[in-house]
């Protein structure tokens, strides 16, 4: 409009840093949205490291990345950084470095080298303590450490990025940080590190992700080893056919991939430590329902999205859902990328196959119940009925899905149940 003026309004750098803090993360979540900028860069080989010390303590998170120019680590600490982002990167809002890095510290510094042949090491620091004085939006060069020098050390033989926080103030409040309680506290995050690390990025550590190598994924020196929540090595699994949804978006149409998988009961497991560690951080009935994969990255793990609710008897099924970053938006990714909300139209179609998938976990779970009620005398020809009539159960259920016919089907069977209890046994309703 004429005459019209404008007025740059800049964000108080005091305040706004300071609101960021409480974006939502806690440490694992936080270390994974770095570990995400790790793989990015084409690291094979991330380190998480912990270091205890009293009122000095510090974490690293190192990898063997392409490194960054200094344009480049200039633009990684910007607030909203103006790069792009490549499909399928698993980056998104150009703020995880900094809100994940200060959900937990005060002052974050990134060393980083990007050549073999010439050992050129950038060093560039933000820090809450100094924004809080000056309230600019500065980064200062060049700071020194105990922490940024053993971090130029991990690069003094190759190129690769370290993330350096200190002032661990969200970690280790002022009143612990310097005693056994702040040790112990630091210990016991670095363990839960490790396990949401390995559940997270369980495709890539275990080398299925297609066009990538495997990355290998250390916390305080442990190797880690992936956590698939679908039991892949188990023989007794049962996995439904792929089914594959288009949903639209602004440039056209994208797949959702939806794959169910009923895992084996306990007693058909290969072993009771196997079925135990499969039962997951959260442990088995809540680990059931669906696994949302961003770009083979995990985001959420468990838990039905309002499909329907836990219950004991479907602690068995788990499905995963995978979609490209095209579809950042139409499942709502949050900046932690710890929550994703289906759209209406991916609920809509996957009605049937959760509960299709649901049917079965819940016979296999009704079989393993009955199991040791069998009389050992039982004949061969019996356990083959047997086995045949549950078959002819599973048949019934999944044709009374494809016919909306679940209710009457379980009207009916309430009623064969109080008529014929043993065959309502025999069939597992």
């Amino acid at each position: 409009m004429t005459g019209t003026t404008t007025h740059e309004v800049a964000p108080s750098a005091a305040r706004l840093t300071g609101s960021l803090r409480d974006i939502g993360y806690d440490f694992p979540t936080a270390v994974a949205d770095l570990v995400d900028n790790s793989i990015a860069a084409g690291a094979s080989r991330i380190n998480v490291f912990t270091h205890f010390e009293p009122n000095g303590s510090y974490v690293l998170i190192s990898d063997d990345g392409a490194g960054m120019s200094e344009s480049e680590l200039i633009e990684a600490l910007r607030f909203g950084t103006r790069r792009t982002y490549a499909t399928n990167e698993l980056g998104r809002f150009g703020l995880g470095l900094k809100t994940g890095s200060f959900s937990q510290c005060r002052r974050l510094t990134v060393v980083t080298r990007t050549s073999m042949k010439q050992r050129v090491i950038r060093v560039m620091t933000l820090d809450l303590n100094r924004i809080a004085k000056t309230d600019r939006w500065d980064i200062t060069a060049n700071e020194t450490s105990p922490a940024i020098d053993r971090a130029k050390a991990i690069l003094r033989e190759s190129p690769g990025t370290v993330v350096v926080w200190e002032d661990l103030d969200r970690v280790l409040p002022e009143r612990y940080a310097e005693n056994g309680w702040g040790r112990r506290r630091l210990r016991s995050l670095a363990s839960k590190t490790a396990e949401h690390l390995a559940m997270v990025f369980h495709r890539f550590i275990a080398g299925d992700v297609p066009g990538r190598t495997e990355v290998i994924i250390c916390v305080d020196e442990e190797k880690l080893r992936p956590w698939d929540p679908f039991a892949p090595g188990e023989v007794e699994r049962k996995v439904l056919p792929e089914q594959v949804f288009e949903v639209d978006t602004m440039e056209g149409t994208s797949e959702v991939r939806f794959r169910g998988v009923v895992l084996p009961a306990r007693d058909r497991f290969s072993s009771i430590e196997e079925f135990e560690r499969l039962s997951g951080p959260l442990k088995w009935n809540r680990q059931q329902g669906l696994y949302v994969y961003r770009a083979n990255r995990l985001v959420q793990h468990g838990g039905w999205s309002g499909l329907r609710g836990i219950d004991e008897h479907m602690k068995l099924a788990r499905a995963a859902i995978d979609f490209d970053t095209d579809l950042d938006e139409a499942f709502q990714i949050n900046v932690a990328k710890m929550s994703v909300d289906l759209p209406p139209a991916v609920r809509k179609m996957l009605e049937r196959p959760v509960q299709e998938l649901c049917v079965l976990a819940d016979d296999a779970y009704r079989r393993s119940a009955n199991s040791g009620g069998r009389s050992p005398s039982a004949t061969k020809a019996s356990r083959v009925s047997e086995t045949a009539l549950r078959d002819v159960s599973i048949a019934i259920k999944a044709a009374m899905l494809e016919g909306n016919s679940l209710p009457e089907f379980r009207a009916a069977m309430e009623r064969l149940r109080e008529h014929n209890p043993d065959l309502a046994r025999l069939l597992n309703l």
